[in-house]
């Protein structure tokens, strides 16, 4: 597994955290990503993010449930297995609507919820490294990548500077891998523990 170094930032307050965001973002700073305990409104404006794609990706899937479920019905009622039911034609396309509007629903919300656990790396068993643990309780955390030319110091004090209550260097997975949080990580026999070193 890669392991990088990243300069690791609390906030006590939402307002503090939307300052340092964007004064971060002028110094020329990587932000990793930002952890928060509740959705922030703006936030992603403020970290320069673009917008999701995850509404073009529900009409695709919206788009292909659509025609499964036109081209399986026209198959099965018009060539494998057509029935003269009432009189109808047996391409009824009216009466075929509210099973292609469910499978339209159906593609469509499966879909997007698979994509959205795939983008965010969400799945059982499926174990990610933390920056925090009080990100989920009450503190905003930010992560900064650190590259060769990167000035730990120099950012740790920057960051204090803005309004940070605590800031730390941390060597973490930025990936993801099958394990569980009440179990040891071990790779090739070997425990893998996290090196945290204070700033």
């Amino acid at each position: 597994m890669a392991v990088q170094k990243f300069v690791v930032a609390c906030f006590d307050e939402e307002k503090t955290l939307f300052t340092a965001v964007k004064q971060v973002r002028k110094t020329g700073y990587k932000i990793h990503d930002v952890f928060t305990p509740m959705p922030i409104h703006g936030l992603d404006e403020a970290m320069g993010l673009r917008d999701t794609s995850l509404h073009t990706a529900g009409f695709i899937y919206a788009i292909a449930g659509t025609t499964t479920a036109f081209s399986f019905i026209t198959w099965a009622l018009t060539y494998d297995w057509p029935m003269d039911i009432g009189g109808k034609p047996f391409f009824s396309l009216p009466a075929w609507i509210p099973i292609m509007f469910e499978l339209t629903v159906l593609f469509s919300a499966v879909g997007m919820v698979l994509t959205f656990c795939y983008l965010c790396q969400m799945a059982p068993f499926v174990k990610k490294d933390h920056f925090h643990l009080r990100a989920t309780d009450d503190l905003f955390v930010m992560a900064i990548e650190c590259t060769e030319k990167t000035d730990e110091s120099e950012v740790s004090d920057f960051l204090s500077a803005i309004g940070a209550v605590e800031v730390t260097t941390q060597y973490k997975e930025t990936g993801w891998w099958i394990g569980r949080y009440d179990k040891e990580t071990t790779i090739f026999g070997k425990p893998v523990e996290p090196v945290v070193a204070q700033s």
